[in-house]
């Protein structure tokens, strides 16, 4: 029995799927068992973070658990599922992280997953820690723009990332729950080839046959479009900023073969994820 926590985001909907097409028993812990749609087979449980009988009621039984947490700052969520993992015996652990962890210089997010990493680590558990870089499908946000005609924001300038297809993550992490071969290793996972917001941009239009226009934002501009668009306030908004300068001076500029590595293969180019989901933008 595998346990996915965040089961039914982008990445863990996505494990949930991988698993039980493999033909493995599954087990998904969300706060909504009533909301989640999973495949047939897959058992759903509730969880909460914040109720440790909770999290030792979905461990009871599994082999392996697939920790995936909201993003944000630690609160303590990794520590405690690996506390109700251990005590009910489970025997692998493998945990969803995100590139430049521990990194200061991209900014507060590089320490929300640090407590979390050690957690798993000092388990006593086979582990795994998986270390994604941009997600390819965050261009989603990109929908609103396009469909009112409006150039998309660019808060990274030339700077490129290593973005990943979310299912060469989901795929990733499914191996290293079946196979053991895989304890003990911490994976940098990117798409084959660094890529900027221009250049996805670009790659975006020659798929759906039409312009995609960005505009360059300053650090102010950027600063005024994450308190108006995004809501943020105060020190939110000043780690965002630090993390986008970390992005924009090419500090994000990582390819691995990690995804090869595990999968055998290359990962999916940002071209391969735009194609799959062209017509998501199609209606924009």
């Amino acid at each position: 029995m595998i346990l996915v926590t965040g089961a039914t985001g982008t990445i863990g909907s996505d494990v949930v799927r991988q698993l039980a097409g493999r033909g493995a028993k599954v087990r998904a812990l969300t706060r909504d068992p009533a909301g989640a749609r999973v495949p047939a087979g897959v058992e759903v449980v509730r969880g909460d973070y914040t109720d440790p009988a909770s999290l030792e009621a979905a461990s009871a039984g599994a082999t392996a658990v697939f920790l995936l947490r909201p993003p944000g700052p630690d609160e303590g969520q990794d520590a405690a599922l690996v506390a109700a993992a251990r005590s009910a015996g489970v025997e692998r652990l493998v945990k969803l992280s995100a590139i430049a962890t521990g990194d200061a210089g991209s900014g507060p997010s590089a320490q929300w997953h640090v407590a979390g990493e050690r957690a798993v680590r000092d388990s006593g558990l086979a582990w795994t820690v998986l270390r994604p870089s941009s997600f390819a499908s965050n261009t989603l946000t990109w929908l609103e723009a396009l469909r009112v005609g409006e150039p998309v924001p660019n808060m990274t300038g030339d700077g490129a990332s290593g973005v990943i297809d979310p299912r060469d993550i989901a795929e990733v992490a499914v191996r290293a729950l079946l196979d053991a071969g895989h304890a003990g290793r911490t994976y940098t996972l990117t798409g084959p080839e660094a890529i900027t917001v221009p250049g996805q941009a670009a790659v975006l239009a020659e798929v759906l046959g039409r312009p995609v226009p960005t505009r360059d934002l300053s650090p102010e501009e950027t600063r005024d479009f994450l308190r108006t668009a995004w809501g943020m306030e105060g020190a939110q908004v000043d780690g965002v900023l630090t993390g986008l300068a970390f992005v924009r001076s090419g500090g994000n500029a990582v390819v691995t073969e990690d995804v090869r590595e595990v999968l055998g293969r290359s990962g999916r180019t940002y071209r391969e994820w735009a194609e799959d989901h062209k017509g998501e933008f199609a209606a924009s």
